[in-house]
């Protein structure tokens, strides 16, 4: 039987530096837990174009589609602002994708006990916090048709078109029930079916799809009030799932109730593939922090976090997962700090690789 594998992309900015720690990760698996991948490595964004004059080569994007998952680290930078839209760094991102049919994006939101001082509301409201929002990423509003800018008698006209067909949200639907399934057997659906067809549709196919999983306790919420509830009492939610713009505020609002947006990972899940699993795109959250690539500062536990998603959604290693995210909590609680997380006077903070090395530690401590 083949070993699974995984495409790695680590792109452009910190992307490298960050990715060189999460390849020690899985060096240490393969060594330490007999899990190996086979492993191969490829250009994305900006690094891209610069070898390729494109942000995705066609061999990569064949490559991504043959695999069991992709982790990819950033993308983007100022180098690259002058380019066409169509060349920019973030268009190999979109066409990753888009071309993958990645319909559903998963970016949870922990704050773990030893930063919970980072957040702008009080500690026991976001201690121990523990949520994950499913946004639907390939349809709404930002795909829909009739779009553009237009000319209306005297003045412009820009138009959006907000649209979901019954399958779109059927199968991202599946997906947080599935989820869900795999938590605390809660699911939130939120929209706004007070003001937009499209919301009452979404809140039909939901409420019918959840007859399926009887096991999991469905409510609704409008997406408005949903935000509302995040910054009062985010506890009270497990996962949640909603559809591509509202997804993509309410996941930075999440986000950032962990007082830690750099810290935070994702993955972006399609249709299953042949043995079963999805296809998969894992990210940190961060961007290419061009400021400070190659300097040795840049945090790796959102890309680490992005692995440790892979293990659990794309490789059935649960158990595997929480080994690592326990290392990063001891880690964290042992007070070692990377320059974007110092909160205090007179801690020095540890480098890109020393966080790497003590993740290692605690991985080994494990055992």
């Amino acid at each position: 039987m083949s070993n699974p594998s995984l495409l790695i992309l680590p792109g452009d900015g910190i992307g490298p530096e960050v990715m060189a720690e999460v390849r020690r990760i899985i060096d240490w698996y393969g060594a330490k837990r007999g899990l190996v991948f086979d492993v191969s490595e490829d250009l994305v964004g900006g690094c891209a174009y610069d070898a390729h004059g494109t942000p995705l080569h066609d061999d990569t994007m064949a490559k991504a589609q043959e695999v069991d998952a992709v982790l990819l680290g950033a993308v983007g930078g100022p180098k690259y602002d002058s380019l066409d839209f169509s060349l920019k760094p973030e268009r190999g991102l979109l066409r990753l994708r888009k071309e993958m049919d990645l319909y559903a994006n998963l970016r949870p939101a922990q704050c773990f006990d030893a930063l919970a001082d980072f957040s702008s509301l009080k500690t026991d409201v976001v201690a121990g916090l523990d949520i994950m929002i499913v946004r639907e990423l390939t349809s709404g509003v930002y795909f829909g048709e009739p779009r553009g800018i237009f000319e209306e008698g005297n003045e412009r006209v820009g138009i959006n078109t907000q649209r979901y067909t019954e399958s779109e949200i059927d199968r991202v639907a599946r997906s947080a029930f599935e989820l869900a399934m795999r938590r605390n057997r809660k699911l939130c659906s939120m929209e706004k079916a007070n003001v937009m067809e499209s919301g009452v549709l979404w809140r039909e196919v939901v409420t019918e799809v959840g007859k399926d999983y009887p096991e999991v306790a469905l409510t609704h919420m409008y997406a408005d009030a949903g935000a509302m509830q995040l910054t009062r009492w985010p506890k009270q939610f497990d996962v949640i799932v909603t559809d591509n713009l509202f997804g993509d505020l309410l996941s930075d609002l999440a986000a950032m109730l962990t007082g830690s947006l750099g810290m935070l990972p994702s993955a972006s899940l399609g249709a299953p593939m042949a043995n079963g699993r999805p296809k998969a795109l894992y990210e940190p959250v961060h961007g290419s922090a061009p400021d400070i690539a190659g300097q040795g500062k840049a945090n790796p536990i959102a890309c680490i976090l992005s692995f440790a998603m892979a293990l659990r959604y794309s490789f059935d290693q649960g158990a595997e997962a929480d080994r690592l995210e326990k290392a990063v909590e001891r880690v964290l609680a042992d007070g070692l700090r990377t320059a974007d997380l110092l909160g205090q006077e007179g801690v020095a903070p540890v480098t890109t690789a020393e966080m790497g090395s003590a993740i290692l530690a605690a991985l080994d401590a494990s055992l």
